[in-house]
């Protein structure tokens, strides 16, 4: 059996309320609990109930695969590349290609540095 790492957890919570630039106290009013309890959940100093992450993978707009799987794992993937999917599909031909030139530039950099590293 696969234990959850409420610490990860925790890190993962805090960087999807940042991302959304939410203060603890702002995804707590969002999930009606108390801001306490979300710098507890943040911090793996208590482990949160599943109707808890649920209420607040809604509230932070992000799968539960996206709060408690590693990014290492398929399924994460497959949800980022759907994220990115949906994002294309209100632009035009000529904005996908530019954003495929653009992919394709930043992937070259990022290989060119891993490869310094």
């Amino acid at each position: 059996m696969v234990e959850l790492d409420y610490k990860k957890l925790g890190k993962r919570i805090k960087e999807c309320r940042l991302k959304k630039h939410f203060t603890q106290e702002k995804l707590a009013e969002l999930v009606n609990a108390a801001a306490s309890n979300i710098s507890h959940i943040e911090r793996a100093t208590t482990q949160v109930s599943l109707p808890s992450l649920v209420k607040i993978a809604n509230a932070l707009d992000v799968t539960l695969d996206q709060l408690v799987c590693d990014s290492s794992i398929p399924v994460a993937e497959f949800y980022l590349e759907k994220d990115i999917s949906q994002l294309l599909q209100s632009c035009s031909r000529s904005e996908k290609e530019m954003i495929k030139d653009i992919v394709a530039a930043a992937g070259k950099t990022l290989k060119e540095h891993r490869e310094r590293t």
